[in-house]
């Protein structure tokens, strides 16, 4: 017997049938074309556009228009939601793209029709101010359409299948200037750790810090100390790019590999990247940069990991749409490149403060290939400080604009480039002019509601019925690609907290491209208290002031100009939505302390807890240089200092001594374990840092799980305020100590008390008293004098160890039953706890130490 079924799950399974067959359908028309031919049929498909972008529609016709295709978009994001084939999702946002086109260009054609303000100058002046930041924002949105028409993933050579004796010499550059050594140091001893033939690898400190002649000779001795060499220069010309160049000319190996002095790189990082240079047009490899600790976004805006950093766009999106045109480009670190190739061009790059995108605009310029995998492989340290971000992004921008301005990449014929790396050279040249454009937004509203300049002539219901399917499906067409990278209105905080820096630099580039030098980014500092940085956040402080003002004006715009109603209520949500925007960017500047003494990572690590010749296995949840977290899945019976092994991805090991400073249940069958790591050697504290940073097989930031919701987002926002302005509160440290059942016996006024050990650490000890054999406890409990004790594990042991311990509290007897005439009621113990003195840990340290391995 059968049973029907209902045709909404007919039609749905249809739909999801034909989606299905969408890659066969689409590889076998269009499988065959190139680069070039895409190109061409990407254009075609425009032209044929052209008539649904000038159709002439009445206001109500556009406005059904505009919610069918806000609903179109909606479907199609809904529906690549339950996709598994990537192609289909591939094909389902090209659809989304085209038709997100369509109507930003029906817009466009509109706004340049009908609501261009011309009356006035000043009205027209800034008329066409807000409509060339409008043009701008399309330009990029359709460059970044082009950059990710393919995301390209590519898959390491295998370097087995080349006889050893053929690999690549490999010369590892790690430029340093001013950072601490310490931070050096890591980076130095994991570069040493990769795996790669050792004859065929050398480290090399490019150390350009002449000045501290102190920090230089600490530097030498980690080199030293670790077996790699340290190079030095007698100037500092061209900053980073001549330190590397200088370098180049006193070293042999034929590939290199670039790391930042903060950039720890895991073993493998040689064996996934060298192979590609077996192509002889290779020129360059790029891997993703990556921070184990959180930029200034992440920690004042308390993302607690939960929003994308600034960067995962660029990293996973971006680069691998340029690497499909083959135009991803340079880094700065993390980055291997072949040294001929670089110095057939000049070296690297020193006529602007970004080096690395234009050297690679120079080998993609003389044919060569670069590559860009996907693989985290690297750990660095994102700027503390909003201050420190501010000086790096505005660096970049700095940067890009000199190269923008000097090699003009989209129309300088000497550039042998195609166009679609002209295209993604553009869009990465052009990117950072998003400040003036982005302050235009946020000023447009206040001139209107403020001054009564009208930017957009009949501002109303028609002009919605074009903008918001021009937003919409653009937020539906990047939402695909960016759902797990970037989510919504986080773009908008970006910049917006970066708009008048960004903008008044990138402006003085393009005037003389020759202002400014290459400042290195602060990193490994502090924040120990709360404080707001105004000199990076008194503009957007101004704006959200007069933002503020401007909506105190709207009842009496409604009063005054009833005729004016839409442009009012429409500018007033505007500047609601830009305050909103406004605030979240200002608390970048307010600076929230770090709880921590060292980062944590979310490692997953093998942990061995030894004690008492037992061990206990589990699992770190977290760790970090100075602790970790180690779910067990049993209730262990431990003192409160243990001995502890942490096991790397490919067995590393570190074995340190640590202290449990809390454990937490987490249900009858497992506990949490916070354990801190004491005084660790130099030599275990090398082998903590490669189980942490090296002995990685893959970052837990390689995928993300969670996805972009945009009322999720929009509400995470508004909660920021509240969440800026709580007190933060460390986990509080909880007394450990090992359960036991012990004989011990109390010294005190002449005379030896028979009590019971039944807790111990190596701080503290608590005995019972199951008679009042001490008649004065009154004046012990007041008085906390030290007194001495005998603790074995039986009363008949001949040898005891003898402690002294101060007393802190004394717990007089009590009833265990709220009825003391009970006749089951039975009377509590008396309750001493003793601390033992610090001053006395070099006399009777171990035998405490021994005592915990004992008793039982």
């Amino acid at each position: 017997m059968t049973t029907s079924q209902h045709p909404d799950s007919q039609r749905q399974g249809g739909i999801l049938w034909l989606l299905n067959r969408l890659p066969d359908w689409f590889g076998f028309v269009f499988g065959g074309l190139g680069r070039s031919l895409l190109m061409v049929m990407v254009f075609l498909v425009l032209v044929l556009s052209v008539p649904l972008i000038i159709a002439p529609l009445t206001i109500w016709q556009q406005t059904i228009v505009a919610i069918l295709l806000m609903l179109i978009g909606w479907f199609v994001v809904r529906l690549e939601q339950q996709q598994t084939q990537q192609q289909t999702s591939e094909y389902l946002h090209l659809f989304l793209v085209w038709l997100s086109i369509v109507t930003t260009f029906r817009y466009l054609y509109y706004r340049t029709s009908y609501t261009l303000n011309l009356d006035s100058w000043v009205n027209g002046s800034l008329s066409i101010l807000l409509f060339g930041a409008e043009l701008y924002a399309i330009a990029t949105l359709l460059l970044a359409y082009f950059q990710t028409l393919k995301l390209k993933d590519r898959q390491p050579v295998d370097l087995s299948a080349y006889p050893k004796d053929q690999w690549f010499s490999v010369d590892i550059y790690i430029p340093t200037y001013n950072e601490d050594v310490e931070i050096v140091r890591k980076t130095a001893l994991a570069a040493m750790a990769i795996d790669y033939p050792p004859e065929k690898k050398h480290v090399y400190v490019l150390d350009d810090g002449r000045k501290d002649l102190e920090r230089r000779e600490k530097l030498r001795q980690i080199c030293k100390e670790l077996g790699c060499t340290m190079l030095t220069r007698d100037n500092n010309d061209h900053a980073k790019a001549g330190n590397i160049n200088t370098a180049m000319q006193r070293t042999t190996g034929e590939i290199i590999l670039i790391l930042d002095c903060d950039h720890i790189p895991t073993r493998q990082f040689l064996l996934h990247t060298v192979g590609f240079f077996y192509d002889s047009k290779v020129a360059l490899v790029q891997t993703p940069h990556w921070f184990y600790n959180p930029d200034p976004f992440e920690r004042n805006l308390l993302t607690q990991g939960r929003v994308p950093v600034n960067n995962e766009l660029f990293y996973k999106v971006l680069q691998k749409g340029n690497d499909f045109w083959n135009a991803a480009f340079f880094c700065g670190s993390a980055a291997v490149f072949r040294k001929d190739y670089v110095q057939e061009v000049g070296g690297i790059a020193v006529e602007t403060v970004t080096e690395d995108c234009h050297t690679s605009l120079r080998l993609h310029s003389k044919g060569y290939k670069s590559v860009y995998y996907d693989k985290i492989m690297v750990a660095g340290l994102a700027p503390e400080r909003f201050s420190a971000y501010v000086g790096q992004q505005v660096r970049w921008a700095r940067g890009m604009a000199q190269i923008l301005r000097l090699e003009n990449p989209l129309f300088n014929p000497r550039l042998k480039l195609s166009l679609a790396q002209r295209l993604c050279y553009f869009s990465a040249t052009s990117h950072f002019f998003f400040g003036f454009p982005r302050l235009m937004y946020a000023i447009a509203p206040i001139l209107y509601l403020l001054l009564g300049v009208d930017l957009i002539r009949g501002l109303g219901t028609e002009t919605l019925a074009y903008a918001l399917p021009h937003i919409l499906l653009a937020m539906n067409a990047n939402y695909i690609t960016y759902k797990t990278v970037r989510f919504s209105f986080w773009n908008e905080i970006f910049e917006y907290a970066m708009a008048f820096q960004d903008g008044l630099v990138t402006f003085m580039a393009l005037l003389n491209p020759k202002l400014g030098k290459f400042n290195v980014t602060a990193k490994g500092t502090m924040v120990n208290k709360r404080s707001f940085d105004w000199n990076s956040a008194q503009v957007p402080v101004i704006v959200s002031i007069l933002l503020l003002v401007s909506l105190m004006t709207v009842p009496f715009w409604l009063i005054l100009r009833p005729e004016d109603q839409e442009a009012v209520i429409i500018n007033a949500a505007w500047s609601v939505f830009n305050l909103l925007l406004l605030v979240a960017a200002i608390l970048v500047a307010f600076e929230q302390p770090q709880l921590r003494r060292a980062h944590r990572l979310d490692r997953q690590l093998t942990a061995i807890i030894y004690s008492q010749d037992q061990t206990w296995t589990g699992k770190t949840l977290d760790a970090s240089e100075t602790g970790c977290r180690i779910l067990l899945e049993n209730w262990p019976n431990l003192p409160d200092q243990i001995e502890l092994e942490l096991v790397g991805d490919f067995g590393a090991r570190a074995f340190l001594n640590g202290q449990i400073i809390r454990v937490t249940p987490q249900n009858d069958n497992q506990i949490i374990v916070a354990v801190d790591f004491v005084d660790p050697t130099p030599v275990q504290f090398d082998a903590l840092v490669l189980v942490l940073y090296s002995d990685v097989n893959q970052w837990y930031s390689q995928e993300r799980q969670n996805l972009d919701n945009p009322l999720g987002s929009l509400r995470f926002l508004m909660t920021g305020l509240f969440r800026a302005f709580r007190d933060p509160k460390p986990a509080q440290k909880v007394t450990v100590r090992k359960q036991i059942s012990a004989a011990a016996q109390i010294y005190w006024e002449g005379r030896f008390h028979t009590a019971t050990a039944t807790e111990i650490n190596t701080r503290t000890v608590r005995l019972e008293l199951s008679e009042k054999t001490i008649h004065n406890l009154d004046d012990m409990r007041h008085n906390k004098p030290p007194v001495g004790i005998l603790v074995s594990q039986y009363s008949t042991d001949p040898l005891p160890k003898r402690l002294i311990a101060q007393v802190e509290t004394v717990e007089l007897p009590g009833r265990m039953t709220n009825n003391p005439y009970s006749p089951t009621s039975t009377a509590s113990p008396t309750v001493i706890e003793l601390r033992f003195p610090k001053n006395l840990d070099h006399q009777q340290g171990d035998k405490i130490k021994q005592l915990l391995k004992t008793l039982k």
